[in-house]
């Protein structure tokens, strides 16, 4: 838990153009957030690294490429994004050789909503069945787990640690972090408010602009940790303008956009996601250029 902080991408998976694992783009990708950005660590296989679409053997050789480029410079935290208790143990068995320093796991997705008696067992099983540290990805708007439920969660089960927080609503990630007043991690995923977030004692983020444009990312976070706020709220208006490019149901083919412009290529969205339209295009060139960000 300790080693989980700061800035942590949830990296873009690189795919061919008929839809295959690029691993070359992926590792190249680890080898930038690391040497030239100076990220804390890494997510692999999250919402913006189209986890969802990755088969068990897909995510397998994405974490551990992404394991053998960092070489334990940073964690590496997998995603796990399934639909039941059974495939989740199953997923993080099929990781067990690999250095990742927690799973990051949803509720379930496919529309029925666990109990909160159900969801607290569906976590702590996990990570009892693992042995790995589990961390709640609090993304599912139908199976969202309240702040009250995920400090309930952390403080009652030792192998869950923290939660990443994705409501786009400062107001919960403020009450998770009275709630649990230190007792487990948090990692705000508010893309458009990680300044106010920072401030208010996140210990870190895990968000798809981090992905985008982790050095600015990176600079942010140091800013606010050494005080220097003039400098964190002019970070932040760019980091606006850049999300505001971004959003969209096609987020994570906005994210490998906006690392193409920067001439770090990542492939094409799996189907039926959308490529970047041309309007999306244009207006993620536009933010990157006045957040001083160099595009190819």
């Amino acid at each position: 838990m300790a080693r989980l902080f700061g800035i942590v991408p949830p990296l873009v998976t690189p795919f061919t153009r008929d839809e295959a694992l690029a691993e070359g783009l992926l590792r190249a990708e680890v080898r930038h957030v690391i040497e030239r950005a100076g990220v804390h660590g890494l997510a692999i296989g999250g919402s913006t690294g189209e986890g969802h679409t990755l088969s068990t053997d897909e995510l397998r050789r994405a974490v551990g490429a992404g394991v053998d480029e960092a070489r334990g410079r940073v964690p590496v935290i997998a995603g796990v994004i399934v639909d039941s208790t059974r495939q989740a143990i199953q997923t993080g068995r099929a990781l067990a050789d690999l250095d990742v320093a927690a799973l990051q796991v949803t509720p379930v997705h496919y529309l029925f909503r666990p109990t909160d008696e159900m969801m607290a067992r569906h976590f702590a099983s996990i990570a009892e069945h693992t042995g790995r540290p589990v961390i709640v990805y609090n993304v599912v708007p139908w199976a969202y787990c309240s702040p009250k439920l995920v400090t309930q969660i952390i403080i009652e089960h030792d192998g869950v640690i923290g939660v990443k927080q994705s409501a786009g609503d400062l107001k919960l990630l403020a009450d998770l972090l009275v709630m649990l007043d230190h007792r487990g991690v948090v990692m705000s995923a508010v893309d458009a408010l990680l300044y106010p977030s920072f401030c208010l004692g996140a210990d870190g983020a895990i968000a798809a602009i981090l992905a985008a444009v982790p050095e600015l990312c990176v600079a942010l976070w140091q800013s606010v940790q050494e005080g220097d706020h003039a400098k964190a709220l002019r970070l932040h208006e760019s980091l606006l303008a850049i999300w505001n490019a971004i959003a969209g149901d096609n987020l994570p083919a906005n994210v490998k956009t906006a690392l193409a412009l920067q001439g770090r290529p990542a492939g094409v969205p799996r189907s039926p996601m959308s490529p970047s339209s041309d309007d999306q295009k244009a207006r993620i060139r536009r933010a990157l250029n006045q957040a001083g960000v160099t595009t190819v």
